[in-house]
């Protein structure tokens, strides 16, 4: 029975990541070529999202700012998950549907990218720093399933929305792992070119 179960989740998540890998590729396409644009003039991606979301981004962030495949410069992204100060001080004095949203204000400029994640699209933090990133003339790439949410309905035409077509949050979870990956392959084949080991 525990084998079973096991078997279960490893052949639900497989049969996913084949039915998205037609679905998704066109956004993911899109989204590469928006981050693209944006490091090659000097802007930087803001990351956010909640628990798993929230590793995620700093995941992300880590792969461009150290590297993914091969060596390069830092790349310039930051996760908005990490300071506790600043998220202790603005649940505190605000609400926690703030934190993202504040940092954004501060930090994100005209040309930016916000990267949201969000597995429902419908998470309060998540959908207000969405709005504050298109009030600040940022593109928003938006990672979330479940239909999309809250998140969908505020995105606009410029904006790239990566949508796991899965109502489970664990299978959603891994597909987001797997598209941040080909995020970051994708922007080092655009900036630098040719694989990893040329």
């Amino acid at each position: 029975m525990k084998n079973q179960r096991i078997l279960s989740h490893f052949h639900e998540s497989a049969e996913l990541k084949i039915q998205c890998a037609s679905v998704l590729a066109r956004p993911i396409e899109q989204a590469i070529e928006l981050m693209f644009m944006a490091l090659s003039n000097g802007n930087k991606i803001l990351a956010c999202g909640n628990g798993g979301s929230a590793a995620d981004c700093q995941h992300f962030a880590a792969e461009l700012v150290g590297r993914f495949e091969r060596e390069r410069l830092p790349l310039p992204a930051l996760a908005l998950t990490t300071d506790t100060s600043i998220l202790t001080a603005i649940s505190n004095d605000y609400s926690f549907q703030e934190v993202y949203a504040k940092q954004v204000q501060a930090f994100g400029q005209s040309g930016d990218i916000l990267l949201a994640l969000s597995t429902s699209g419908n998470s309060a933090s998540v959908v207000n720093a969405v709005n504050m990133a298109l009030e600040r003339d940022m593109r928003v790439i938006a990672l979330t399933g479940k239909g999309g949410g809250e998140i969908k309905k505020v995105l606009t035409d410029a904006d790239v929305h990566i949508c796991v077509p899965h109502d489970r949050t664990a299978r959603i979870q891994e597909v987001h792992l797997l598209t941040i990956h080909c995020l970051c392959d994708g922007i080092d084949a655009a900036l630098f070119g040719g694989d990893a080991d040329d």
